[in-house]
């Protein structure tokens, strides 16, 4: 018969073995919160739960690791999770749904009367986390295991890295309340975190202002009259000797020195009474502390993000930073391994050589001398703006141990270019200062030149920069482009999310190009085009834009292999490979297949049910009912369907323009008055008059490309255009029909606009008989389709 108590035994050993870290306690806790938590939380619906173990960290009382344990393995886990009182998993995840109220936990389940027969499964659910995640292995580890694991999980980085921006926003309005700039804010933290490394700063700053006994009473009032400019020298002082240890000399010293200068001056910091002592105590507690266990994360470029987000002037201060998500991804599309040697030409705060640095090391495994030379020879930046380089500069510091490569200059100046090749770096990354003025500010594409220009033979050179660099066919940028094709080869170039720079509050639509250094581009060579929109994350209020749901790394797991796949992947609706010339579009969007797969009779339904709700509102039908015309059941069978040129089917012209003014003279009537807006049909109102004829389809061509069926004569705002049927069309088709165009939306942002050229070169996807349009098949399926009736 089978002994639960010889498999309690085996997990009762294995952890009493770190007794010295762990608090180990069974069924019950004398921790009365734990207590209180388990009240309700029995396996039999009703009473107290009774976990076999309860573990506890003494050095971290936010992890609380919960243990159920099943002698059979055929009682280690249910299907539906929901047998609680008979499998380990089930159990475990039970009492790990009430502890996560207030704790992170770490459910266990085992199962397995031997070691050899041991079943072990771990489960990870942050405190107030619905789900619990999968994570560790199938065996047992040791508590300094399971607490490093914890700390360095992608849920727990979320969980740290909403904190810290919780934190951001509390101190940024600190530092607002102290009247300190936005352009110092990320300044004064960099400085902070860079005294914070020198020990004897760290051991005496809450010294500053202390008083003795011994001290007489003006003494003492002396010395905290003294205390926060003595402070504010002391900062800024090891902070200079600091970075000259770190074998920054000459100019490059002065300017960071002029750059922090202002903490010994700033009213606030060098002679309010504690304030510098209380801000570097904060900034030690909640951004060193994330440093120090979120290692290789570009945290001052995302506190420069932050600072400026909710001051709303990133522009005026001249820098978009590429989000730390994407930094990561260039290396992983780069292949960056431990030989590596990265550049960057436009620094920034140092994000793309953080997230190199980490790759670097990470596949030295543990090789101390490699991740020496690493931080010492592999990593080198440029960066122009004084401010900007000061951020970069004590970003590569903290993360360097003391060391940095980064060089305040133009990255066109030719000594420096020298003196840049000369280290043969391997692999290029950059994000250019887009452009204000596009008749006097350097060109995106000129930028990525000169990074290329700086690699060796071979070399890969990954840019971030806006979809119209891509989309140029005539001008300067396409000279620029021509450029590019006559000395590199252009590998891959992916549309990145529309709002990417959303936390920056930078509208620009980019994408991201990947070429070879110095390899012409061969006239037949296919190029890898990616659909990469949906990252994943999702706006917040105060996080901005965020992971919120763990998806990132999935997604990036499939970015990057289909492009390193051997015959770089296709797949309809997210890429595709393609032979272009520089006067050609480089873009997804332009070249891609539509996946039809996607449709279905719910997404054609709601179209019918838009269209007749837009009829029923505004008084053009008076009723809406989910009934059909027909009760015959009709079969797409897309694997038949044929492409046609969407020009065989209409004439695409434009409308006249009429503006709103105008046709309010003519007060309200019946006549739809189209827009640009993708809802009502896009219709912004009925007045008592019109300029088009009915019957046509009409489709926005400012953004979006939303298409709707117009049955009424109507007048239209600008940027309306027309489709007009070259055959008999109903209102039966012409639904059908647009939802197929508006299948297209995809490729249409604010850097592709659906324009009547676009249009005219568009092929879309239709039911056929002998290579005909199936237009009987179209009218037969809508009438089949609820809403129909109301039509």
């Amino acid at each position: 018969m089978a002994n639960e108590r010889k498999t309690e035994h085996i997990v009762r050993s294995h952890f009493e073995k770190f007794n010295d870290i762990i608090n180990i306690e069974e069924q019950t806790s004398d921790n009365s919160k734990i207590d209180k938590l388990l009240k309700s939380a029995s396996k039999k619906a009703s009473g107290k739960g009774r976990p076999e173990f309860l573990i506890s960290f003494s050095g971290n009382s936010d992890l609380l690791i919960v243990i159920e344990c099943k002698a059979n393995n055929t009682k280690h886990e249910s299907s539906s999770k929901d047998k609680y009182a008979e499998f380990a998993v089930d159990g475990a995840l039970l009492y790990s749904s009430y502890l996560s109220k207030d704790f992170d936990v770490l459910a266990i389940a085992v199962s397995g009367e031997t070691k050899q027969q041991l079943k072990v499964s771990h489960f990870l659910q942050l405190k107030g986390e619905r789900k619990p995640v999968s994570i560790f292995g199938d065996k047992l580890l040791s508590a300094n295991d399971y607490l490093d694991g914890y700390l360095r999980s992608p849920e727990k980085f979320r969980q740290d890295y909403n904190t810290l921006l919780e934190f951001t926003k509390e101190l940024n309005e600190t530092l607002h309340s102290y009247k300190i700039l936005e352009s110092q804010r990320s300044l004064l933290i960099s400085c902070i975190l860079i005294a914070l490394e020198n020990k004897a700063f760290k051991a005496s700053y809450p010294l500053f202002g202390s008083t003795n006994e011994k001290d007489t009473p003006e003494e003492k009032k002396k010395k905290v009259e003294n205390a926060s400019k003595e402070l504010a020298n002391n900062l800024v002082d090891t902070v200079s000797n600091e970075l000259k240890n770190a074998n920054i000399k000459g100019d490059r010293l002065d300017n960071l020195n002029i750059q922090f200068s202002f903490i010994k001056t700033d009213t606030s910091l060098s002679t309010k009474k504690e304030v510098l002592k209380n801000l570097i105590a904060e900034i030690d507690k909640n951004i060193n502390s994330f440093i120090k266990t979120h290692e290789y994360f570009d945290v001052l470029g995302q506190l420069y993000v932050e600072f400026l987000r909710y001051a709303n002037s990133d522009k005026g201060l001249g820098i978009v930073l590429t989000p730390p998500h994407i930094t990561e991804l260039f290396s992983d599309l780069a292949q960056v391994n431990k030989n590596s040697i990265a550049y960057d030409n436009c620094t920034g705060t140092g994000g793309f050589l953080i997230s190199a640095m980490k790759k670097m090391i990470a596949d030295a495994k543990g090789d101390q001398t490699k991740i020496k030379e690493i931080k010492k020879n592999h990593l080198f930046g440029i960066e122009y703006q004084s401010h900007i380089f000061a951020l970069a500069v004590s970003n590569m510091y903290i993360h360097q141990d003391g060391k940095t490569n980064i060089i305040n200059g133009n990255c066109f100046d030719e000594n420096i270019m020298s003196e840049i090749k000369a280290i043969k770096p391997t692999v290029g990354f950059l994000n250019p200062p887009y452009k204000a003025d596009k008749k006097t500010d350097t060109d995106e594409l000129e930028f990525v030149l000169n990074n290329l220009e700086c690699l060796v033979d071979g070399g890969i050179g990954v840019a971030i920069v806006p979809m119209q660099s891509a989309l140029a066919q005539t001008g300067k940028v396409y000279e620029l482009k021509k450029k590019l094709l006559e000395n590199h080869t252009l590998e891959a170039v992916l549309s990145m999310p529309n709002e990417l720079f959303f936390n920056s509050n930078v509208g620009v639509v980019s994408c991201i190009m990947i070429f070879t250094a110095y390899k012409s581009h061969p006239a037949n060579k296919e190029t890898y085009f990616g659909y990469y929109k949906d990252d994943g994350f999702v706006k917040r209020k105060i996080q901005g834009r965020i992971d919120a749901f763990g998806k990132w790394e999935d997604i990036k797991a499939k970015w990057v292999s289909y492009y390193l796949h051997l015959n770089r992947k296709q797949e309809a609706g997210f890429s595709i490979n393609k032979v272009v010339k520089a006067n050609d579009e480089w873009c997804a969007e332009v070249y891609m297949e539509t996946d039809y797969s996607i449709l279905s009779n719910e997404i054609f339904i709601e179209t019918l049910l838009l269209y007749s709700s837009y009829l029923f509102l505004n008084k053009i039908s008076l009723i809406v009912e989910n009934k059909s015309v027909s009760n015959d059941t009709v079969q797409l069978k897309i694997g038949e369907w044929k492409y046609f040129k969407l020009t065989d089917l209409f004439k695409i012209t434009g409308s006249k323009t009429t503006p709103l003014l105008e046709l309010e003279e003519y007060g309200q009537g019946k006549y739809p008055y189209v827009t640009t807006q993708a809802t009502n049909n896009g219709v912004r109102g009925c007045y008592d008059y019109y300029s088009e004829e009915g019957d046509v389809l009409t489709v926005d061509s400012a953004v979006l490309g939303y298409c709707s069926y117009q049955a009424l004569p109507f007048s239209a705002s600008d940027h309306v255009e027309k489709l007009i049927p070259k055959f008999k069309m109903n209102k039966y088709i012409a639904l059908f029909l647009t939802t197929i165009i508006n299948l297209e939306q995809y490729r249409y942002n604010y850097g592709i606009k659906c324009s009547q050229t676009r249009m005219k070169k568009a092929i879309i996807k239709l039911p056929a008989k002998n290579n005909q349009i199936d237009f009987e098949l179209m009218e037969n399926y809508i009438k089949s389709l609820p809403y129909s009736s109301s039509l």
